[in-house]
């Protein structure tokens, strides 16, 4: 998301807040829909891992909490990075102004 933002902000270089906001949006909707079905694909898979209670449960489950954990965590940064990234940006064309 945020090497597609660079990229963004590269080709537009907005000069106002709204021209920021816009290239955001624009990125995000290049990227969230790609990064939000990798996302739902690989915590779909990991449901069987764990609610499984047969044979080799007792270490599959384990190995596949923190994929979990972690997949979810992916879900909160996609929609994260986008609204910090405008910030920054945002607060660089203020400060660059007079």
């Amino acid at each position: 998301m945020a090497t597609y933002l660079d990229d963004q902000f590269k080709e537009d270089s907005p000069k106002d807040r709204a021209g920021i906001r816009a290239a955001v949006v624009t990125a995000g909707q290049k990227r969230v829909r790609p990064a939000l079905m990798t996302t739902a694909t690989t915590l779909i898979a990991l449901l069987p891992v764990l609610t499984s209670t047969g044979r080799g449960a007792d270490i599959l489950v384990p190995m596949a909490i923190p994929s979990f954990g972690g997949m979810t965590v992916a879900i909160i940064t996609i929609f994260v990075v986008p609204v910090l990234y405008s910030a920054r940006m945002e607060r660089r064309l203020k400060r660059s102004k007079p």
